[in-house]
């Protein structure tokens, strides 16, 4: 398929708007805006509504294992066994047919992100970077995205850790809603990264006031109480 023949085809089920901002992020310039937010390991987690998700086992993610991405993220296979192999701790999902269908990583020492945002995310003592989080359509909206995130706390507690630390993307309102689902804490800081001719990136941090996230958050509904 012709490139020409591939963006006419992503305008038809895109449309033009968000084809050509794509376009101009990817070749000429984007600003991503990161915000860092945290929490503790033991708060358990509030009610959602969250759906069933088919079976799925829990495996953790080494070397030897991670041509189980093959199906699903083919492209990530050796991104895979060189996170292992540097000593992040990551768990992955699989179906029954033995192919991975989710995964997730935790860092103890300070992260650089060198397959994705191309900047470095200190980590504190006690505290872990979670990273990586990801899962194929199939299971979007399930239990799974609490309870994979759920298991690594766990993990990470028995190994020491006190607190969860990570970066939410401005502009990815659904994971937005699942830090605040989950019982996320916002830092007031956040990691700006540029990126410029689809070659160069900036990165800048800065801190705010105040919630980005509070009109994600559900209002309390409070019953009125009948005099007597």
């Amino acid at each position: 398929m012709s490139a020409v023949q591939k963006i006419k085809d992503r305008i038809r089920k895109k449309g033009l708007k968000r084809t050509l901002k794509t376009l101009v992020e990817r070749y000429v310039f984007f600003h991503w805006e990161l915000l860092w937010m945290e929490r503790d390991l033991v708060t358990p987690i509030g009610p959602n509504g969250l759906k069933d998700h088919p079976p799925v086992r829990q495996v953790n993610i080494t070397i030897e294992n991670a041509d189980a991405f093959a199906r699903y993220f083919g492209d990530r296979v050796e991104t895979m066994r060189e996170l292992a192999a540097e000593g992040h701790t990551g768990h992955m999902y699989l179906d029954e047919a033995g192919d991975a269908i989710a995964f997730i990583w935790a860092s103890t020492r300070d992260y650089h992100d060198r397959h994705y945002y191309g900047c470095t995310f200190p980590v504190k003592p006690g505290e872990f970077f979670e990273f990586g989080g990801e899962m194929i359509p199939r299971f979007f909206g399930s239990r799974l995205s609490a309870s994979a995130q759920v298991s690594l706390w766990e993990t990470m507690h028995a190994k020491g850790c006190n607190k969860v630390v990570d970066v939410v993307e401005t502009h990815n309102i659904p994971a937005m809603k699942l830090h605040v689902r989950m019982g996320y804490h916002e830092q007031g800081r956040v990691m700006h990264v540029y990126g410029l001719f689809g070659r160069w990136r900036f990165f800048r941090e800065t801190r705010y006031e105040g919630s980005r996230l509070a009109n994600l958050r559900k209002p309390v509904v409070r019953r009125a109480v009948a005099a007597t």
